[in-house]
Formats: C-alpha cells, structure tokens, sequence
C-alpha cells in the first residue's frame, strides 16, 4: 500500500489555490474549489503539459499548452484535445494537514 504525502497545512490552500507535490516521479495537483479538496496527476494526457498551471474554471483545470479541460473530481476529459482522463487520488485531512498519494499501485 502507497504511503501518504504530506501536501500543507490546510490553511495554506485556500479556496481557488492548488498545491503541487511529487509521490515518487508522479506530479500530484491538489486543488481546493469551495473548500472541497481534489487531487489529480498534474499531467495533461494530450502532449504530457502541466495542468495546475492552467486556468480553473469551476471544478475544470484548462490545460495552459492546448486548453484541453478534465474535471478535477474525476479526471475526464472535458474538451479535446485530451481525449484519455487524467489520474484522480484521494485526499484526506488530519490534524489540520492535507495528505494524498497516488494509490494505482495498491
């Protein structure tokens, strides 16, 4: 089982920020829309661009290379040129500190 990352304190991600953190060599995006917290692999499944750079619109990160949108809930694809989703991973809080990880290996 994947251990979890500490992402920060949940003060220092407001809502309509992101932060980014790595689990190994996957670059993990963690968003928080309206105080909901979301994570997704930071990779834009059209040309392997970062997404948490893109522009948020809702709950869909806008791909800033190509404007490829995915749902940050689910990782599907919104509008192309992505056509493949995007990686989803839990998050949890505890003591006040986000976690996640990237559980496709377990």
């Amino acid at each position: 089982m994947s251990q979890w990352i500490r992402v920060c304190p949940l003060s220092e991600i407001l809502p309509g920020e992101h932060k980014l953190v790595w689990d190994g060599d996957v670059p993990i995006a963690v968003f928080n829309i309206d105080g909901d917290l979301y994570a997704i692999a930071d990779v834009c499944t059209h040309d392997g661009g970062d997404l948490a750079d893109g522009d948020l619109h809702g709950h869909a990160i806008e791909c800033p290379r190509h404007g490829a949108r995915f749902d940050v809930r689910t990782g599907a694809v919104l509008t192309p040129p992505a056509v493949e989703p995007t990686a989803t991973f839990p998050v949890r809080v505890e003591d006040s500190v986000v976690y996640t990880r990237d559980d496709r290996r377990d």
